[in-house]
């Protein structure tokens, strides 16, 4: 199953309605034995920009959590092919997928600091999870993005293709996946989900308490406003 964000006004982020229909899409995947593995990627050359900050805060779904599918117990391993950039929880969304095709030109950000919020989907943990700690305390802090080789080097990319082939590179990497056992490998993937659920049980409040400081901090109404403004944030200093 390929599924497409399909928001390219608004750089493919995500609104509840677009939460609703991939918490949709992925529970049709899990009831439907044909449904082998999930491509994930986005239109309009890039993969997602995140949160639609007009909306406030993440969308969520109950049995997906935040975009979805960030928090859900599944059996059908997922590939994001990413095209352009995956930025915020574009980038969360990413680090949700089992394994990640990216064009040369990609780009992988966390820039919630900028905006005066935090990365609120997973990144806190997932990210060194995934990345050397350095790596991933580099982006979380200074907001910057690193690119697709960068991404291989540290682990997080899979394979790289040519920009323009992202999809297709999953689609490969779908069919060497599907080549196997069904059965052996939705129990391995849902073995990888529920261990990585275990894990992250006792973290998840970690980023709600960051997340309610924050809500309720200036910075986050005055890097939003900079943002739609498109200029740089005013930081009040206490």
């Amino acid at each position: 199953m390929t599924l497409t964000l399909r928001r390219a006004e608004r750089r493919n982020a995500v609104n509840q309605e677009l939460a609703d229909a991939l918490d949709r899409a992925f529970a049709i995947a899990e009831a439907t034995a044909s449904v082998r593995v999930i491509v994930l990627t986005g239109a309009g050359g890039y993969f997602s920009a995140g949160t639609d900050l007009s909306e406030g805060t993440s969308p969520k779904t109950p049995d997906g959590g935040s975009y979805g599918f960030v928090r859900r117990r599944r059996s059908v391993p997922v590939i994001a092919a990413v095209e352009g950039f995956a930025l915020g929880g574009g980038f969360e969304m990413v680090l949700a997928c089992d394994l990640v095709v990216a064009a040369r030109d990609a780009r992988f950000g966390l820039p919630e600091v900028k905006r005066g919020v935090v990365a609120n989907c997973g990144a806190f943990f997932r990210t060194p999870a995934k990345l050397p700690a350095t790596a991933a305390t580099e982006m979380l802090l200074t907001g910057d993005p690193i690119s697709a080789p960068r991404a291989v080097e540290l682990g997080l990319v899979n394979t790289v293709t040519e920009p323009g082939h992202a999809l297709a590179g999953a689609l490969e990497l779908a069919g060497r996946i599907t080549a196997n056992s069904p059965v052996a490998v939705a129990e391995t993937t849902r073995a990888l989900i529920e261990a990585r659920d275990l894990a992250e049980e006792p973290l998840w409040p970690l980023t709600d308490r960051a997340s309610q400081t924050l809500w309720a901090s200036p910075d986050r109404e005055e890097g939003i406003r900079a943002f739609f403004e498109k200029r740089e944030p005013r930081w009040t200093v206490r």
